[in-house]
C-alpha cells in the first residue's frame, strides 16, 4: 500500500530533464575558413595601393607647355607677348610644344585663328601658312617717327598715307628749324584696321638706324593701295583706339 502511494503520488509531476554537467557540453563545430575571400580582399588591397601611387607618380610628372594669351591669326607667330608657361601633366599621346621650344615655335606660323587659353599643339603651326580667305599679307619698311615705338606683333593698327614737301636743304631760315627735314602732311587712311603679323627692326650690333619692318595683313581690297604707298616710303602707323 504504501509502495501505490508513492507511485500515485509522483503521477502528476511533470518530468525534468537532466542537465548535463559542466564536464559534458557538446563540442562547438570549428570555424569554416575561406581562403578564397582572404586572398580577394588581399587581392582589392594591393590593387588600392597601386592605383595611388599610379596618381600620385602622374601628379609628379609634369612639364612646362607653351599656353596662349592673346588671340592669334592665321599667318602669326607665337611670340612672349601673345603666349606664356603653364604646368600639365606629361602624355606621350598628346603633342604638347615644350615652353623650352618657344624660340623655334617663333619661326613658325599658325595655320587657322588660335584663341585665348589655347594650349598650344605642333599640328597648329607650319613653316609657311595660308592666309585667310579675303586677306593679303603687305611688307612696309618704315622710318622712325612713322610708327609707334611700341608696336608689336598681333597689334590692331591704321595706316595712313602721309607725303613730303619742302626743299631738301637750304631751309636753314624757316621759322620752325626744320632745315633739310621738309614737312609731313596726311593724305588719308589707307587702312582702317590692319593686323601686325610680324615686326623686324632694321638694326644691327653696331649702329641703331631706327627703322623697321612690318607685316600687315589687310583686306585685298585695301592691299594695291597700301603697297603702292609703301614703295614710296608714304605710310605712317598708328595704333586704333583700345588696341
Amino acid at each position: 500500500m504504501k509502495i501505490q502511494e508513492r507511485t500515485g503520488a509522483g503521477a502528476g509531476r511533470a518530468a525534468v530533464p537532466a542537465q548535463p554537467s559542466v564536464g559534458d557540453r557538446l563540442p562547438t563545430p570549428p570555424r569554416e575558413r575561406k581562403p578564397a575571400l582572404a586572398a580577394l580582399a588581399v587581392l582589392l588591397i594591393l590593387v588600392g595601393a597601386l592605383g595611388v601611387t599610379m596618381l600620385v607618380l602622374q601628379v609628379g610628372n609634369r612639364i612646362e607647355v607653351v599656353k596662349v594669351t592673346k588671340e592669334i591669326q592665321a599667318g602669326e607667330a607665337v611670340t612672349k607677348d601673345n603666349a606664356t608657361s603653364v604646368m600639365v601633366a606629361a602624355d606621350d599621346s598628346i603633342n604638347y610644344v615644350k615652353w623650352s621650344q618657344l624660340d623655334m615655335l617663333k619661326t613658325l606660323k599658325a595655320k587657322t585663328t588660335i584663341y585665348p587659353d589655347t594650349i598650344v599643339m605642333g599640328q597648329m603651326f607650319a613653316k609657311k601658312a595660308d592666309l585667310p580667305a579675303g586677306k593679303a599679307a603687305v611688307g612696309l619698311a618704315l622710318k622712325e617717327g612713322t610708327y609707334p615705338t611700341d608696336i608689336k606683333a598681333g597689334d590692331i593698327v591704321s595706316a595712313y598715307r602721309v607725303s613730303s614737301s619742302g626743299s631738301g636743304s637750304g631751309n636753314s631760315g624757316n621759322s620752325e628749324g626744320n632745315s633739310g627735314s621738309g614737312n609731313a602732311s596726311s593724305g588719308g587712311a589707307l587702312v582702317d584696321d590692319a593686323r601686325v603679323s610680324a615686326v623686324a627692326a632694321d638694326d644691327d650690333a653696331t649702329v641703331s638706324t631706327g627703322n623697321l619692318s612690318l607685316t600687315l595683313l589687310v583686306d585685298q581690297a585695301d592691299a594695291a593701295a597700301l603697297a603702292s604707298a609703301a614703295a614710296a616710303n608714304q605710310v605712317a602707323i598708328v595704333h586704333v583706339p583700345g588696341n
